[in-house]
């Protein structure tokens, strides 16, 4: 093996770097490459290992093209591939190369156009192979992962950037490769090709005319300060479909978790329905979860098979009233309220009870029912908030900020993470259009909700 270090030494892999060649084909040129740190190459892999392994294009400026690696992270390893960057790596985006379920950073995964379009999602494991292709047009840069793509970015005219992403910007520039975990990244193969944007018809014009306006955007300052964005809580309803779903996450820029309603007289009844449902979605682009319905849920689906779920939600808008009937208390005519203050007690106990259930996520959380929702503020009060804040704490269960009904409210919310409770977001969507989190992130900023504050998911492949 050849180990090369310093910036007299290159690299000797497989790569079509010359603008006069057609796409394909490898290139043997060690002079076109600086290294540092650790870098190796024998037997037609490059590894890159440790913390501070680097290889920098040393000529050339690349505007559009399509670059394409096949490697694979070992236990630990991470790093990033650098475009339209400079010998300093001041200028540029960084891609992504993680595959480490365990890390912290769990919102930054393979794949991931870091600080514009972060993933939640890893598609693949340690130490397997895969592809990675990453492709500049003009104003576009898409990434796919296996020949799928997991982004579709166009950076608008007036983009968003704080001071720390300042120059992540589209400008032409070299490539780069970087390790920065305790483990290694070995490619086997790069392949570089450059795009005649003109003979592929490509219009700046339309494609700006398509971006996000980011001086408006909540969700590219989530991204820009590194805040995991996710929603925990999707339903494939409404018309949306796998498709759709994947098409307008990667538009908006937020990722999706995709939960079906499991449960009596719910689409999933049983333990056969849900492993159907986990073995067509688990190579879609989705966390998936489990929205667990009525009391009984827990009989019902085996935990083994609950487990199978990256995690478990339930909410408290089912339950037995104290009469010994059955209350689905978002359907006005299953709620008889003879005393409202004793009610909203009974509600109060009936969250606690549902928060000692084997589940990861209270959602819809502190729901009143139509009768009562006007006068939310005034049933719950600080006891009341006390009480269920306290449950929640010990229970270790974590905490939704809904969406689509903007609950809970701002007291319970800094109550709860005063206490230390997580949260997850969720819109809840009824319909195709899934939503942008408004209320979330209002909650979040007003509340400081950090990015240490929510919830992990236990994510599968």
């Amino acid at each position: 093996m050849k180990t090369l270090s310093g910036l007299t030494a290159g690299l000797c892999f497989a790569l079509l770097l010359s603008c006069s060649q057609p796409s394909g084909g490898p290139l043997q040129d060690i002079g076109k490459w600086n290294t540092t740190g650790q870098v190796a190459y024998a037997d037609g892999l490059l590894t890159l290992s440790g913390p501070d392994a680097g290889a920098v294009l040393k000529s050339g400026v690349y505007e559009n093209f399509i670059l394409s690696l096949e490697l694979r992270t070992t236990q630990k390893g991470k790093g990033a591939v650098w475009i339209h960057t400079d010998a300093g790596l001041t200028k540029g985006y960084r891609v992504a190369i993680n595959n480490d379920r365990d890390d912290l950073v769990w919102w930054k995964m393979s794949g991931s156009l870091e600080g514009v379009r972060n993933l939640t999602k890893s598609f693949v494991k340690e130490d397997e192979w895969f592809t990675l292709d990453i492709i500049v047009e003009g104003r576009a840069v898409t990434v796919n992962i296996n020949g799928n793509p997991v982004v579709e970015y166009i950076e608008p005219a007036a983009p968003f950037r704080t001071a720390d992403h300042a120059s992540a910007l589209l400008s032409g520039g070299k490539f780069a490769i970087v390790s920065e975990g305790n483990g290694s990244i070995e490619i086997k193969d790069i392949n570089v090709s450059v795009t005649n944007i003109r003979e592929k018809g490509v219009s700046i014009e339309a494609q700006l005319a398509e971006a996000t306006d980011e001086q408006t955007d909540n969700i590219i300052r989530l991204h820009q300060e590194d805040f995991p964005v996710l929603d925990y809580h999707v339903h494939l309803k409404g018309g949306l479909t796998n498709e759709s779903a994947a098409a307008q996450s990667r538009k908006t820029g937020i990722n999706y978790a995709i939960a079906p309603n499991c449960g009596i007289g719910f689409p999933i009844t049983d333990d056969a329905g849900v492993i159907n449902f986990l073995n067509e979605m688990r190579s879609e682009p989705f966390i998936l979860a489990m929205q667990a319905e009525g009391r009984e849920w827990v009989e019902t689906f085996s935990q083994e098979v609950r487990d199978e779920f990256d995690y478990v939600f339930t909410d408290a808008l089912t339950f037995t009233d104290s009469k010994g009937r059955r209350s689905r208390i978002w359907i006005p005519e299953e709620v008889w309220i003879e005393d409202e203050q004793q009610y909203m007690d009974l509600i109060v106990d009936r969250i606690c009870g549902v928060l000692e259930e084997p589940m990861d996520i209270y959602v819809n959380p502190c729901f009143l029912p139509p009768q009562m929702q006007d006068r939310y503020d005034e049933f719950w009060t600080e006891e009341r908030m006390t009480k269920f804040v306290d449950a929640l704490a010990k229970s270790g269960k974590i905490l939704e900020i809904n969406a689509r009904y903007e609950i809970p409210n701002k007291a319970i919310i800094q109550k709860a993470k005063d206490a230390g409770v997580k949260f997850s977001f969720g819109t809840n969507n009824a319909e195709a259009e899934v939503g942008l989190l408004e209320y979330c992130v209002r909650m979040k900023e007003e509340c400081g909700i950090t990015a240490q504050d929510m919830y992990k998911p236990r994510i599968k492949i």
